[in-house]
Protein backbone atom coordinates (compact mmCIF):
# COMPACT_ATOMS: atom_id res chain seq x y z
CA UNK A 1 0.00 0.00 0.00
CA UNK A 2 2.83 2.50 1.14
CA UNK A 3 4.29 1.87 -2.77
CA UNK A 4 0.70 3.00 -3.93
CA UNK A 5 0.79 6.13 -2.46
CA UNK A 6 4.27 6.93 -3.43
CA UNK A 7 2.58 7.21 -7.09
CA UNK A 8 1.23 10.47 -5.89
CA UNK A 9 3.02 13.22 -5.06
CA UNK A 10 1.03 16.31 -3.25
CA UNK A 11 2.32 19.99 -3.35
CA UNK A 12 0.95 23.09 -1.96
CA UNK A 13 0.60 26.22 -4.60
CA UNK A 14 0.10 29.71 -4.41
CA UNK A 15 -3.77 28.85 -6.60
CA UNK A 16 -4.32 25.43 -4.86
CA UNK A 17 -2.28 22.23 -4.53
CA UNK A 18 -0.66 20.24 -7.12
CA UNK A 19 -1.39 16.51 -7.54
CA UNK A 20 1.75 14.44 -9.75
CA UNK A 21 0.63 10.84 -10.91
CA UNK A 22 3.35 8.11 -11.21
CA UNK A 23 3.27 5.60 -14.17
CA UNK A 24 0.59 3.08 -13.73
CA UNK A 25 -2.59 2.15 -15.37
CA UNK A 26 -4.88 4.98 -15.70
CA UNK A 27 -7.79 3.27 -13.75
CA UNK A 28 -5.93 2.08 -11.54
CA UNK A 29 -4.20 6.03 -10.74
CA UNK A 30 -7.71 7.15 -10.85
CA UNK A 31 -9.26 5.03 -7.92
CA UNK A 32 -6.33 5.44 -5.78
CA UNK A 33 -6.11 9.28 -6.46
CA UNK A 34 -10.20 9.54 -5.20
CA UNK A 35 -9.35 6.70 -2.10
CA UNK A 36 -6.12 9.54 -1.16
CA UNK A 37 -9.16 12.50 -1.20
CA UNK A 38 -11.83 10.65 0.32
CA UNK A 39 -8.94 9.87 3.04
CA UNK A 40 -8.75 13.44 3.78
CA UNK A 41 -11.90 14.29 2.87
CA UNK A 42 -11.68 17.74 5.39
CA UNK A 43 -8.21 18.03 4.13
CA UNK A 44 -9.20 18.60 0.72
CA UNK A 45 -12.84 19.99 0.78
CA UNK A 46 -13.24 23.32 -1.12
CA UNK A 47 -9.39 23.22 -2.60
CA UNK A 48 -8.30 23.90 -6.16
CA UNK A 49 -6.49 21.01 -8.06
CA UNK A 50 -3.83 21.37 -10.46
CA UNK A 51 -3.66 17.28 -11.78
CA UNK A 52 0.20 16.49 -13.43
CA UNK A 53 -0.64 13.10 -15.60
CA UNK A 54 2.44 12.61 -17.16
CA UNK A 55 2.65 11.10 -20.39
CA UNK A 56 -0.89 9.68 -20.18
CA UNK A 57 -2.92 9.94 -23.22
CA UNK A 58 -6.15 10.86 -22.20
CA UNK A 59 -9.62 10.95 -23.88
CA UNK A 60 -12.77 14.03 -23.62
CA UNK A 61 -14.32 11.23 -21.12
CA UNK A 62 -11.71 10.00 -19.04
CA UNK A 63 -11.02 13.66 -17.89
CA UNK A 64 -14.70 14.07 -17.65
CA UNK A 65 -15.16 11.11 -15.50
CA UNK A 66 -12.28 12.31 -13.42
CA UNK A 67 -13.59 15.90 -12.88
CA UNK A 68 -17.28 14.97 -11.74
CA UNK A 69 -15.49 12.55 -9.36
CA UNK A 70 -13.60 15.33 -7.99
CA UNK A 71 -16.31 17.33 -7.74
CA UNK A 72 -18.83 15.51 -6.23
CA UNK A 73 -15.92 15.65 -3.26
CA UNK A 74 -16.33 19.06 -3.81
CA UNK A 75 -12.77 19.53 -5.40
CA UNK A 76 -12.40 21.36 -7.97
CA UNK A 77 -10.34 20.85 -10.98
CA UNK A 78 -8.89 23.80 -13.01
CA UNK A 79 -5.71 22.18 -14.85
CA UNK A 80 -4.50 19.08 -16.27
CA UNK A 81 -0.60 19.04 -17.03
CA UNK A 82 0.66 16.29 -19.31
CA UNK A 83 3.38 15.77 -21.66
CA UNK A 84 0.86 14.38 -24.16
CA UNK A 85 -0.20 16.33 -26.68
CA UNK A 86 -3.42 14.61 -26.74
CA UNK A 87 -4.19 15.31 -23.25
CA UNK A 88 -3.28 18.99 -23.27
CA UNK A 89 -5.27 19.49 -26.43
CA UNK A 90 -8.33 17.58 -24.54
CA UNK A 91 -8.12 19.58 -21.35
CA UNK A 92 -8.07 22.75 -23.36
CA UNK A 93 -11.47 21.64 -25.09
CA UNK A 94 -12.95 20.86 -21.47
CA UNK A 95 -11.57 24.59 -20.56
CA UNK A 96 -8.79 23.46 -18.13
CA UNK A 97 -5.59 25.14 -17.89
CA UNK A 98 -2.54 23.01 -19.05
CA UNK A 99 -0.13 25.26 -17.73
CA UNK A 100 0.66 26.30 -14.16
CA UNK A 101 2.95 28.23 -12.43
CA UNK A 102 5.73 26.50 -10.17
CA UNK A 103 7.84 30.35 -9.71
CA UNK A 104 8.61 31.07 -6.28
CA UNK A 105 8.11 34.48 -4.79
CA UNK A 106 9.34 37.17 -6.29
CA UNK A 107 12.05 39.06 -3.32
CA UNK A 108 9.47 41.86 -2.16
CA UNK A 109 6.75 39.00 -1.18
CA UNK A 110 9.17 36.18 -0.46
CA UNK A 111 8.92 37.03 3.16
CA UNK A 112 4.93 37.05 3.00
CA UNK A 113 6.05 33.10 2.75
CA UNK A 114 6.56 30.73 6.23
CA UNK A 115 10.09 30.07 4.87
CA UNK A 116 12.33 29.74 1.96
CA UNK A 117 11.22 26.17 1.67
CA UNK A 118 9.07 25.60 -1.45
CA UNK A 119 6.95 22.53 1.16
CA UNK A 120 4.70 25.43 1.94
CA UNK A 121 0.79 23.84 1.56
CA UNK A 122 -1.37 27.16 0.53
CA UNK A 123 -5.22 26.89 1.62
CA UNK A 124 -7.18 29.45 -0.14
CA UNK A 125 -9.91 29.24 1.94
CA UNK A 126 -11.48 29.51 5.29
CA UNK A 127 -11.01 26.54 8.33
CA UNK A 128 -14.09 25.78 9.33
CA UNK A 129 -15.21 23.81 12.96
CA UNK A 130 -14.17 20.13 12.84
CA UNK A 131 -11.28 20.54 9.77
CA UNK A 132 -7.71 19.38 10.84
CA UNK A 133 -4.79 19.97 8.56
CA UNK A 134 -1.65 18.18 8.96
CA UNK A 135 1.79 19.15 6.84
CA UNK A 136 5.24 17.93 7.11
CA UNK A 137 6.02 21.71 6.11
CA UNK A 138 4.84 25.36 6.47
CA UNK A 139 0.96 25.73 5.67
CA UNK A 140 -0.06 29.68 4.66
CA UNK A 141 -4.23 30.58 4.56
CA UNK A 142 -5.69 32.71 2.94
CA UNK A 143 -8.34 32.76 5.09
CA UNK A 144 -9.36 32.11 8.85
CA UNK A 145 -8.87 29.25 10.69
CA UNK A 146 -12.30 28.94 13.25
CA UNK A 147 -12.92 28.07 16.44
CA UNK A 148 -12.85 24.20 16.44
CA UNK A 149 -10.37 23.98 13.53
CA UNK A 150 -6.76 22.90 14.15
CA UNK A 151 -3.41 23.26 12.05
CA UNK A 152 -0.28 20.59 12.77
CA UNK A 153 2.42 22.01 10.80
CA UNK A 154 6.21 20.91 11.11
CA UNK A 155 7.44 24.77 10.38
CA UNK A 156 5.69 27.54 10.58
CA UNK A 157 2.12 28.87 9.74
CA UNK A 158 0.92 32.22 8.42
CA UNK A 159 -2.73 32.95 8.54
CA UNK A 160 -4.24 36.08 6.37
CA UNK A 161 -7.44 36.26 8.41
CA UNK A 162 -8.51 35.76 11.95
CA UNK A 163 -6.78 32.48 14.16
CA UNK A 164 -9.67 31.99 16.59
CA UNK A 165 -8.74 27.84 16.58
CA UNK A 166 -5.52 25.88 17.40
CA UNK A 167 -2.18 25.79 15.76
CA UNK A 168 0.38 23.82 16.50
CA UNK A 169 3.76 24.57 15.08
CA UNK A 170 7.27 22.23 15.01
CA UNK A 171 5.48 19.61 15.41
CA UNK A 172 8.08 17.00 14.54
CA UNK A 173 10.37 18.94 17.30
CA UNK A 174 11.49 16.70 20.25
CA UNK A 175 10.77 18.77 24.05
CA UNK A 176 14.81 19.12 24.39
CA UNK A 177 14.26 21.46 21.06
CA UNK A 178 11.76 23.97 22.27
CA UNK A 179 14.38 26.30 23.34
CA UNK A 180 15.28 27.30 20.20
CA UNK A 181 12.87 25.70 17.77
CA UNK A 182 12.38 28.91 15.65
CA UNK A 183 9.20 28.22 14.70
CA UNK A 184 6.51 30.63 14.65
CA UNK A 185 2.84 31.84 14.21
CA UNK A 186 1.58 34.86 12.36
CA UNK A 187 -2.24 36.18 12.21
CA UNK A 188 -4.04 38.92 11.08
CA UNK A 189 -6.15 38.84 14.16
CA UNK A 190 -4.46 36.31 16.74
CA UNK A 191 -7.25 34.83 19.41
CA UNK A 192 -6.26 31.42 19.48
CA UNK A 193 -8.49 28.92 21.49
CA UNK A 194 -4.68 26.70 21.50
CA UNK A 195 -0.99 27.77 20.21
CA UNK A 196 1.84 25.47 20.82
CA UNK A 197 4.94 25.63 19.41
CA UNK A 198 7.31 22.21 19.89
CA UNK A 199 6.28 21.09 23.06
CA UNK A 200 5.23 24.70 24.53
CA UNK A 201 1.70 25.76 24.78
CA UNK A 202 0.63 29.45 25.23
CA UNK A 203 -2.14 30.68 27.49
CA UNK A 204 -3.71 33.76 25.96
CA UNK A 205 -5.13 35.79 27.90
CA UNK A 206 -9.12 35.45 27.64
CA UNK A 207 -10.81 38.10 25.91
CA UNK A 208 -7.83 40.10 24.63
CA UNK A 209 -7.26 40.38 21.08
CA UNK A 210 -4.79 42.52 19.07
CA UNK A 211 -5.58 44.85 16.42
CA UNK A 212 -2.49 44.36 14.85
CA UNK A 213 -0.92 41.58 13.12
CA UNK A 214 0.82 39.42 15.49
CA UNK A 215 3.71 36.87 15.17
CA UNK A 216 4.37 34.45 17.59
CA UNK A 217 7.26 32.71 19.00
CA UNK A 218 8.98 30.89 21.51
CA UNK A 219 12.74 32.04 22.41
CA UNK A 220 14.62 32.04 25.76
CA UNK A 221 12.21 29.96 27.00
CA UNK A 222 9.09 32.35 27.20
CA UNK A 223 6.61 32.97 24.35
CA UNK A 224 7.30 36.52 22.46
CA UNK A 225 4.74 38.43 20.56
CA UNK A 226 5.46 41.29 18.53
CA UNK A 227 3.83 43.14 15.59
CA UNK A 228 4.07 41.04 12.06
CA UNK A 229 4.66 43.95 9.86
CA UNK A 230 5.15 41.31 6.70
CA UNK A 231 8.06 43.07 5.78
Amino acid sequence: MNQKNNLIQIKGLRDGLLMTLGAGEWGELQELLFAQIDARSAFFRGAKLALDVGYQALRVAEISKLRDGLSEREVSLWAVVSESPKTVQTAQLLGLATRISKQRPTEKERPLVAGDDESALWLVRTLRSGTRIEHPGHVVVMGDVNPGAEIVAEGNVLIWGRLRGSVYVGAALRTEASQSSGAFVCALTMNPIRLQIASEIANPVKGKTSKKPQKVSFKNGKFHFEDWQGK
